[in-house]
């Protein structure tokens, strides 16, 4: 693909000067640069033409197929309203103008206007299109009839199986056309970009580098490699691949440098999202979906659902992103309808046949059942593709989890411990889950260092609570004390009075029995303070005569 124009009025310059009397032979025509592909050149004729009053309605026709050509939509647009705005013209000029609005996005105004133009093939395949963008199956299947066994038509039919997420079938067209015509080299682009969208980048990548090799600035194919390097290898692989190409990038070329812009943010990690994403919503169909995920990143959930709750999803990736915005809404605000809902699209991609045995397919059961607090089965999902993701702190927060409400908590303490996040570190989900591990792994003085580190607040008085009864249970009575008697400072509830009764005398027979250090009697008994209350005396009385006798000092 060719985006700047050739130079051949240079050299048919210098001729001119040497042979003035081959000077009307040397000069350019149109069909030598319409066979170069050099529609910007095409242009700069055409508008000499016109301007030196050699102009015709063609001339308008073929200055908008140019356009068209360049990707200046709007530009072919205008030109073919106007030209349907004469008394005379070919009723052709309705379908080229309805092809315009389509890639415009314009559907409706692209339906109207095709309607008014001749029953052509062309005709069938825009309408063929737009049932499928109206979602009109009656339609589509009308126009899919009327469908023949010729190149254009059979290249409209594979792009609706891609556009319908059918891209095995798509393959298989394409390379039926390609198998008859070997010189069709961009077939292996849409054959690549097929592969890309089942996840088989390696393969992608090796189909895309036939078309590579005789086109190596080819804007689509090197867009197609940076994605399967970001896929395969990291974000700044697919950086390095970029660079060539937003130096080619024309100002013309307008798809090609929002494409640019759109994926550099998605390789920097979501940088200059705000700058970037907004505008292209409605342009680059991804667009949305990383921005609902940079949303998401930034903890805004609330834009997040704002951009995404009207979305009728149609790919795994859609339903798949709309459960996890569902989720979080459902968990920040505490709805059940939204849980339910992310629950059911997790179900959904996940079990269906041609999601359930990928990663992201197990990933959705997995959430499912986590929604639906099943954590055995849970396990049994995450198990399977845990060594994908060894090193992944989302990953292994949520397989943490599910690990310690299924009772495993040895093996949910060193997943939690292998966690770098400091976002995830110093979540009160992770804080309170590895609290209560340490307790179950007879590691108390772990989970009060955790509490001794947070700033005041409900969630360290929350973690109080957690430490208090966690530690009472597994017989850990000094910890238990410590919290109770904070806990009794804050709230003067008689629960945490008896809590702390109970944990004192507790810690006092662990002593006797010599599995307590005598050197924290005294800091029971200081706990127990100077209350005037005839169980506290009776208490404190003991244990200062069992001190006594066993020569224990206060």
């Amino acid at each position: 693909m060719m985006l700047s124009r050739a130079k051949p009025a240079t050299g048919a310059g210098r001729i001119s000067a040497i042979k003035g009397d081959r000077k009307t032979q040397e000069l350019p025509k149109l069909e030598d640069f319409l066979q170069k592909r050099d529609y910007t050149g095409a242009i700069t004729l055409l508008e000499f033409n016109r301007s030196s009053g050699k102009t015709d309605i063609d001339t308008d026709l073929w200055i908008a197929c140019c356009l068209f050509h360049l990707g200046d939509y709007k530009g072919a647009m205008e030109i073919y309203e106007k030209v349907t705005n004469r008394k005379e013209f070919l009723p052709e000029v309705w379908n080229y103008l309805a092809c315009a609005y389509f890639l415009l996005g314009m559907y409706p105004e692209a339906y109207e206007a095709s309607k008014k133009g001749p029953k052509t093939g062309l005709q069938n395949r825009l309408l063929f299109h737009l049932s499928h963008k109206f979602s009109d199956e009656n339609s589509l299947m009308d126009y899919h009839q009327n469908l023949q066994d010729i190149l254009e038509d059979q290249l409209s039919l594979a792009a609706i199986h891609y556009l319908r997420n059918h891209y095995q079938e798509a393959i298989d067209v394409y390379k039926r056309i390609l198998l008859d015509n070997r010189d069709y080299l961009a077939l292996n682009v849409y054959i690549a970009l097929c592969y890309h969208k089942l996840d088989y980048y390696d393969v992608s990548q090796e189909v895309l580098q036939a078309y590579l090799q005789q086109y190596p600035d080819s804007a689509i194919a090197l867009n197609l490699k940076a994605c399967n390097h970001f896929r395969l290898y990291d974000g700044k692989a697919a950086e390095n691949e970029l660079k060539s190409l937003q130096d080619m990038a024309s100002p013309t070329f307008t798809f090609n440098r929002d494409l640019i812009k759109h994926n550099m943010v998605v390789f920097q990690g979501g940088d200059g999202a705000l700058q970037v994403l907004p505008p292209l919503v409605d342009v680059i169909p991804e667009a949305r979906l990383n921005l609902v995920i940079y949303y998401l990143k930034q903890d805004d959930i609330t834009e997040a659902y704002a951009l995404i709750k009207d979305v009728e999803p149609c790919t795994p990736q859609e339903y798949i992103l709309k459960g996890v915005v569902n989720a979080a809404l459902g968990q920040e605000q505490g709805t059940r309808e939204h849980l339910k809902i992310a629950q059911q699209y997790f179900q959904l991609v996940g079990g269906s046949a041609s999601e359930c045995d990928t990663i992201p397919g197990r990933q959705c059961m997995a959430s499912c059942f986590f929604l639906l607090k099943q954590f055995q089965d849970v396990l049994l999902y995450l198990n399977s593709i845990k060594s994908y993701f060894y090193s992944d702190d989302n990953f292994n927060f949520n397989y943490a989890q599910a690990k310690a409400a299924n009772g495993n908590f040895k093996d949910a303490e060193e997943i939690f411990c292998m966690i770098q996040s400091e976002k995830i570190k110093h979540d009160y989900v992770y804080i309170s889950w590895l609290a209560r591990c340490y307790i179950m792994n007879h590691k108390p003085r772990n989970a009060w260092e955790l509490y001794l580190k947070m700033e005041t607040s409900g969630e360290s008085f929350s973690l109080l609570q957690l430490i208090s009864n966690d530690c009472y249970k597994m017989g850990q009575f000094y910890y238990s004390a410590k919290a109770f008697h904070v806990l009794e400072r804050l709230d003067p509830n008689p629960e945490y009075w008896e809590g702390k009764r109970g944990a004192c005398v507790g810690v006092f027979q662990q002593i006797i029995a010599d599995r307590e250090v005598k050197d924290r009697l005294q800091e029971v008994i200081q706990m127990l303070g100077n209350i005037s209350n005839p169980q506290v005396e009776y208490i404190t009385r003991t244990m200062k005569k069992w001190a006594k006798e066993s020569k224990v000092q206060l």
